[in-house]
Formats: C-alpha cells, sequence, structure tokens
C-alpha cells in the first residue's frame, strides 16, 4: 500500500501511518527500531532495497531522507516536504516513509524526522554516501544511539579513516569495519588450535579500500607485532598471511568467495568466506546497538603507526638488476675504451724483449 502525499508535513504522515495500517488489518506498531537513512536520489532505490531486506530480521520504520538540490534562488526560499508512506508487502516487514526536503527545510531535516521516530524504540542513522566527518554532531545522527557510515564509498577511503578516528564517538561504526568480520572470526578461530607465538604478519587486499587497513591495524593493536598492508587486484581482501613460532597460517581468498586456510602440519581447508551484500551487512550491524568498543581500538591504533612499522619490519622486496642506472652503465662503458688502448701496446712489447734475450 502506498500513499503520496504533497506539500505535507509531519502531523500528516502520522495521520497516513495510522490510517494505513488500519486498512492493511494491522493497527498495531510491531516495529523494534527506527532506521534513518540519510542519502540522495542516485542512491535511494538500493539503500531502501538493502533496508527492507535487513527489516524481515529487525522489523523497524524506515525514514528515508532525502535532500534535493533547489536550482533557482526562488526554489531555494521556498520550502517544501513531500512524502511517499508505504506499507504492507510495499515496506517488507515494516513502515518505509520517503521524505523528499526542498528549500530551506533541508537545514532543518531533524524537525522533520523527530515527529516521525518511534517512542521508546532505538534510532539508527545510516549515511549511504555523503556521510558528515562527525556524525555524532551532525543535527539527524544526534538523534540516535548508533551511526552507522561507510568509508568505502567515500572520495578518499584511507584519508577518510584518519577523520573518523580523530571524530570518534561511542555509537559510530563503519561497514568497511563491519565487512572484515567474518576475517577475524576466521583467523581467531586458527590462532586457537596452534600454540604459538605470532611473529609478524601481512594483509593484502585491493588498493583504496578501507576494510584491509582496519584489519591490518586490528592485527597490530591485538597481537602486538609488526603489520605490513600489501596491495593486490582484488576483489576486496585477498589474504592475510601471519608468520609463527610455529610455522605460517595464511588465510588466502583469491575469488572472492571461497577461502583457503593454511596451517603448518595441518592439511588445507576450504573455508566459505563469501563478499556480503549491504543488506547482510545493516544487519548485522542492527543486532547491536551498543557501543563497538574494538572497533574504535583499531580504528585508533593509526594508519600512521602500520605505515612506520611496515616500513621498518617488512620492507617490500626490491629486484636488483644488473645495471643499477644507465649513469653506471656508461661509467662502465667509458672505461672499457680508456683502457684498451692502453692494453695494445703492451702486448706488442713483450715479443721484442723475448727476442733481445735469445
Amino acid at each position: 500500500m502506498k500513499t503520496d502525499l504533497t506539500d505535507t508535513t509531519s502531523s500528516k504522515i502520522n495521520k497516513a501511518l495510522v490510517l494505513g495500517r488500519r486498512a492493511i488489518g494491522t493497527p498495531a506498531v510491531g516495529m523494534v527500531l527506527t532506521l534513518v537513512i540519510v542519502t540522495d536520489e542516485e542512491n535511494a532505490y538500493d539503500a531502501l532495497k538493502a533496508a527492507n531486506e535487513a527489516s524481515r530480521e529487525h522489523p523497524s520504520r524506515t525514514l528515508v531522507v532525502i535532500k534535493r538540490v533547489s536550482r533557482s534562488p526562488r526554489d531555494r526560499a521556498k520550502a517544501r516536504l513531500d512524502a511517499e508512506v508505504r506499507l504492507g508487502a510495499d515496506a517488507s516487514t515494516g513502515e518505509t516513509v520517503v521524505l523528499r526536503l526542498y528549500g530551506e527545510v533541508v537545514d532543518h531535516a531533524q524537525s522533520v524526522v523527530l515527529p516521525l521516530l518511534l517512542p521508546d524504540a532505538p534510532v539508527v542513522v545510516w549515511w549511504p554516501v555523503n556521510a558528515p566527518t562527525d556524525p555524532a554532531n551532525d543535527p539527524l545522527g544526534a538523534l540516535a544511539q548508533r551511526r552507522v557510515t561507510d568509508t568505502y564509498a567515500a572520495e578518499q577511503p584511507i584519508q577518510e579513516l584518519t577523520a573518523r578516528a580523530d571524530a570518534y564517538t561511542p555509537g559510530d561504526t563503519d561497514l568497511s569495519w563491519t565487512r572484515i568480520t567474518p576475517w577475524r572470526s576466521m583467523l581467531a578461530a586458527a590462532l586457537d588450535q596452534v600454540v604459538c607465538e605470532v611473529n609478524s604478519a601481512e594483509v593484502e587486499g585491493e588498493e583504496f579500500n578501507p576494510s584491509v587497513e582496519l584489519l591490518a591495524m586490528w592485527l597490530a593493536d591485538r597481537l602486538k607485532v609488526p603489520v605490513r598492508r600489501s596491495k593486490s587486484a582484488g576483489p576486496g581482501l585477498t589474504s592475510v598471511r601471519m608468520q609463527t613460532s610455529a610455522g605460517p597460517i595464511v588465510l588466502d581468498r583469491p575469488d572472492g568467495s571461497l577461502a583457503t586456510l593454511s596451517i603448518e602440519g595441518q592439511p588445507d581447508r576450504a573455508v566459505a568466506l563469501k563478499r556480503r551484500d549491504t543488506a547482510e551487512l545493516i544487519a548485522e550491524e542492527l543486532r547491536r546497538l551498543d557501543p563497538d568498543d574494538t572497533y574504535a581500538t583499531a580504528l585508533r591504533f593509526g594508519l600512521e603507526r602500520l605505515d612506520e612499522a611496515a616500513a621498518t619490519t617488512a620492507p617490500e622486496p626490491v629486484a636488483q638488476p644488473a645495471v643499477e642506472t644507465v649513469a653506471e652503465a656508461v661509467t662502465e662503458a667509458e672505461a672499457v675504451v680508456e683502457t684498451a688502448p692502453a692494453a695494445k701496446p703492451a702486448a706488442k712489447k713483450t715479443p721484442a724483449k723475448k727476442a733481445a734475450a735469445k
């Protein structure tokens, strides 16, 4: 069931939700939380699709806030709110309200969202793209107990990690961190099987993927060993290698779906480690609404410390060429040319001395 409301208000949207629930025969509110999605028109469809799939596990009221760009000064001065209310089969197991903000109301989105929040229920705000640098101080982020961002969607993902660490507030989280949950579980289980001491580690993955840096910082912080970050063609994370006193432990996933766990003295094992979609990531984040202290510790470890450790303990192997530079090759050639004429007269004098002796 869909209801379109043009140039409306929050109170009218609440009335449409009540009438819609009565029309489909479910007057009671069975939602467990409010999920606020702040996005643009381009990414709204994919974000809403992922939220609807996650609502099968976590029935929620989903509020999609789309801030429309006004092209003329006249449009920017005029405030307008359009809404689309979805219930029943059109909203999976929850309720969906798509809010399109125009003009001055764009700067006051929290005033529109606040009356639509479920009473006495947790609030989660998710920015699929264009997340603020400090989510906790954002007007919408201040309404939530949990704030979800995705540094992978940022224009400069690695630099964004540093900004997230500086502005971290308990309740912040990142889908780039959620993506490495199976990796962290598998590596922890592998170390539990062997009594050993880890000496160093290497994390390999595609360039500009913040999940690789987060996993490397987590390993460096937890194991207190130098960790090197290596680049590969992907997709995503490709392998983790740990050098231990009992031999190497390798978790390799070259194709993005099936990984191989290799432990010294044990047969190789195939492990299902597929890349998860956004709906699975959001569903995992909605399972826990308390602060993630492990993420905070790994994030605050610092990319600078990780790079410094990699440079001093595990430098990249460089193949030594036969002739290192063009200048050295030219110098060697000149030396050969200069010494060649001096060698010829010495060869001619030798027979002359032998003849005189005879």
